[in-house]
């Protein structure tokens, strides 16, 4: 969409990703997770740009994701994490991309179609050690491992699970989740299945455990610039800006009504500016008479309702603000900064969601490697 807009310093992303791979453990590989559109920063220049920084391994949760990457990087590692089935195996197999196995029974399903079709597949498998949504139910999934490799049609490459938390240290849980995993592990070690990469990591936890980085860490918001603070192993910064235009200024009275149902009237004679955003844009009706933008460097509210393609701010008496002008819904301008953590406590959600639901185009911005167009 043209009337909204972001801007990536990927330079601040490859400092990320070197603070990143400066912290693992040296036989540790960074995994950079890139579904839903890297984040909502946009698949291939993040692709591109963290295979310059030396990042192999990247992963995916649909199959149009993968095709996109195998596209973009064509010697990349690729795991699809997603649900697959024997349908997608030509294309898995042609495309060399690495499918997760999250079930006994997709692994049946799949064993028997490489058996029909002579053929053999790399894979990992995911086990459920505590998260309750994908993966081989820990307490039997060394059992079910060892039969899916004894088809002789799967090269286990490597072993995963998800925290369901382990961003605090001390969390119980995910120690448990962790000590569940190393049951797996040994179990399968003990039968002569030695599986070379295993990755439990996310964000959070390669923040606060070094002793879970094993063969991989699978980095995502982090990487993007959350999740980082002063007493943990890195501090990433954000390098997205979210922008549009103002496209109406007008003064109004005292008790003037703004938005649908009226829900805003000044408290004050004013200038109110109309914004070329709206929650078609990604710009949540939850910012209704709650949010803030920045306007010549100086944060304004949200006045009224969100609307599908517009939003009203309320830029103060006396104000100079012109169509035309540029707003930041997201980022920097001037001295003060709006963060994708700060957007997400006012809509009560968490960064993720904020990110990822943007839908706007990459614009040019500066020279150098801030440089790229292309739609998300």
């Amino acid at each position: 969409m043209n009337n909204t807009w972001i801007e990536l310093d990927v330079s601040i992303f490859c400092d990320n990703l070197r603070q990143i791979r400066a912290a693992a453990h040296p036989a540790s590989q960074v995994i950079l997770v890139i579904k839903a559109r890297a984040y909502g920063h946009g698949l291939p220049l993040i692709a591109r740009s963290a295979w310059e920084c030396g990042v192999r391994r990247f992963i995916v949760s649909h199959l149009e994701e993968a095709r996109e990457l195998r596209q973009v990087l064509p010697a990349a590692r690729i795991l699809l994490l997603g649900a697959v089935s024997a349908e997608m195996i030509p294309f898995l197999v042609s495309r060399e991309i690495t499918p997760v196995l999250i079930a006994p029974e997709q692994g049946a399903e799949m064993s028997q179609a490489l058996i029909r079709a002579g053929q053999k597949m790399t894979c990992h498998v995911k086990v459920d050690t505590g998260m309750g949504r994908f993966g081989f139910d820990w307490a039997i999934a060394a059992r079910e491992i060892l039969t899916l490799h004894r088809t002789g049609v799967f090269a286990i490459e490597g072993l995963c699970t998800h925290f369901a938390s382990a961003g605090r240290k001390g969390d119980a849980f995910a120690e448990e989740q962790a000590r569940r995993f190393a049951t797996v592990m040994d179990a399968c070690r003990a039968e002569g299945l030695q599986i070379p990469f295993r990755h439990v990591a996310n964000s959070a936890a390669f923040n606060t455990r070094p002793d879970w980085d094993y063969e991989g860490i699978r980095c995502g918001i982090l990487a993007y610039g959350y999740g980082g603070r002063p007493e943990r192993r890195v501090q990433t910064r954000p390098f997205l800006q979210w922008k549009t235009t103002v496209v109406q200024v007008r003064a109004v009275p005292r008790d003037y009504p703004v938005g649908y149902l009226s829900t805003h009237r000044t408290e004050r004679p004013t200038v109110l500016a109309t914004l070329n955003v709206g929650y078609a844009d990604g710009f949540s009706r939850l910012l209704s008479n709650g949010g803030r933008v920045l306007i010549g460097g100086r944060r304004v509210p949200v006045v009224g309702r969100v609307s599908m393609n517009f939003t009203t701010v309320d830029v103060g008496p006396g104000s100079t603000v012109r169509p035309g002008d540029e707003v930041v819904l997201l980022g920097r301008q001037g001295d003060d900064a709006i963060g994708a953590d700060e957007l997400a406590r006012w809509c009560k959600t968490i960064p993720y969601e904020i990110l990822t639901n943007i839908r706007s185009a990459v614009r040019p911005v500066g020279d150098g490697r801030r440089q790229t167009v292309f739609e998300l």
